[in-house]
């Protein structure tokens, strides 16, 4: 399922055991899977994803560090 977001806080994702990185507040497509959603940006010609576990992107949305577009429910 595909959804656009929009960041509005800081919101960090993990590349496998690597440091924590900040996703840059502005607006994000969103894929969510039963175990991960998937954020992806561009912008100025530089173009970003980031995979972070379903309950992380559940605490950020809940959190209002994620602001969900449409219908799109993170609690499904």
């Amino acid at each position: 399922m595909g959804q656009t977001a929009r960041i509005v806080g800081k919101v960090e994702y993990r590349g496998g055991d690597g440091p924590a990185v900040d996703i840059r507040e502005g607006a994000v497509d969103v894929s969510i899977t039963d175990i991960d959603a998937t954020l992806s940006w561009s912008d100025e010609g530089t173009h970003g994803s980031a995979a972070m576990p379903i309950g992380d992107f559940r605490r950020y949305v809940q959190e209002g560090k994620i602001r969900l577009d449409g219908t799109l429910q993170a609690e499904d």
